[in-house]
């Protein structure tokens, strides 16, 4: 899929109670151009992470403390070739905070039992959460795992994407999860997704299909959503306030079967 360009960022308001850090993970590893003011508080601190993932590090307070970010970024790239045994991909087959693999290992085998030799598992996967998964905001909390939304039968994006995760690592597919700008999603926030790793690659698969992924711009990759949080507050006591994001291709968001491997970049 060839992506066009497209042009991201956000909005956020905080209110630090205290004396506090604030971790942010709103920016594209790989941009052509970018913008990020802060108001009420110093000049962030860059930390690059091993995966390429930016974050901007905000010490202040006590008071308000705004974030605006917008960037312009490039179409996709040919995919990077990954090694079976690169720390990545043994990584993303542990179980993890959100996503107990182990718990579900034999549901996951029975419901999948027909396509356990197919080449294209993790698509039925997501398929499968996908047909049996409904799309509700207001039923999840953040300590859910992907064994309380396989119960509750709906969630949010990153509730069906750490279900898929669960479900892909039951499997033995290494699978990990990337935050996104997502054209095309509806109501407009940050998006999740899911990286599965197959043909010595890592493709994208969205089982929310909410937006064609050919258009996603990565942020932040990780485990679960413990490692992609778009604010976290490492020391003191921070509250969000709002948060607005925004995301637009250049032209007509591009079609997507949800079928045809994709990765991002």
């Amino acid at each position: 899929m060839n992506a066009p360009r497209r042009e991201v960022g956000c909005a956020i308001a905080f209110e630090f109670l205290e004396p506090s850090v604030l971790a942010l993970q709103v920016a594209p590893p790989t941009v052509l151009t970018e913008e990020l003011t802060v108001v009420g508080a110093g000049a962030p601190i860059v930390l690059t992470a091993a995966n390429g993932g930016r974050t901007h590090v905000i010490e202040g307070g006590p008071g308000s403390v705004s974030v605006n970010y917008t960037a312009s970024t490039a179409p996709l790239v040919e995919p990077r070739v990954v090694d079976a045994f690169e720390e990545e991909v043994l990584v993303a087959r542990r179980q993890s905070r959100y996503c107990p693999s182990d718990e579900i290992a034999e549901f996951a085998a029975r419901e999948l039992a027909e396509f356990l030799d197919a080449d294209d598992l993790a698509d039925h996967v997501a398929s499968w959460v996908f047909e049996r998964t409904a799309y509700d905001p207001f039923v999840s909390g953040p300590s859910d795992t992907a064994v309380d939304t396989l119960l509750a039968g709906r969630g949010v994006c990153r509730d069906f994407a750490h279900l898929t995760m669960a479900m892909c690592r039951a499997l033995f597919m290494p699978a990990r999860l990337a935050s996104v700008y997502a054209p095309g999603v509806e109501p407009m926030d940050f998006h999740a997704v899911v990286e599965v790793w197959r043909h010595n690659r890592w493709d994208v698969i969205d089982a929310t299909r909410m937006a064609p992924r050919s258009s996603l711009v990565r942020i932040a990759t990780g485990r679960d959503a413990a490692d992609t949080a778009f604010a976290s507050t490492i020391t003191g006591d921070v509250e969000l306030i709002s948060s607005e994001v925004f995301a637009v291709v250049d032209g007509s968001l591009p079609l997507d079967d949800h079928v045809t491997p994709a990765t991002l970049a």
